[in-house]
């Protein structure tokens, strides 16, 4: 999912308008709409204040996770680090990431 898009979801989750948002972050309406357009992209910063609006993280709305939890993604990797396979042979990367990828669907799922 491209950022226009992940952005306007999100906002329609929060059921927020455009108006709302672009009055917090003290922009007009027009320039906030460009971005879920995609005709122009918040700079790091306005990216990061986006984030923690939404309370979600800037790789969700960059669309480089499915996982709008900011906390998840870390919770998982850490379980994953103090887990051990099995018999006790080391996790691979592989597995580590078929393990990550199950884990993350299983919890959006469950939302």
């Amino acid at each position: 999912m491209e950022f226009k898009d992940r952005l306007k979801e999100t906002r329609l989750n929060k059921k927020l308008t455009q108006k709302e948002i672009a009055s917090h972050f003290n922009t007009s309406p027009q320039s906030y709409a460009q971005w879920e357009k995609g005709l122009r992209k918040p700079s790091a910063e306005n990216l990061q204040k986006l984030a923690d609006f939404f309370n979600v993280s800037t790789d969700y709305l960059l669309g480089k996770t499915d996982i709008p939890d900011l906390d998840l993604e870390t919770d998982i990797d850490n379980a994953i680090d103090n887990s051990v396979a099995y018999d006790g042979t080391p996790i691979t990367d592989n597995d580590r990431e078929i393990i990550k990828n199950f884990l993350k669907d299983y919890f959006s799922n469950k939302k």
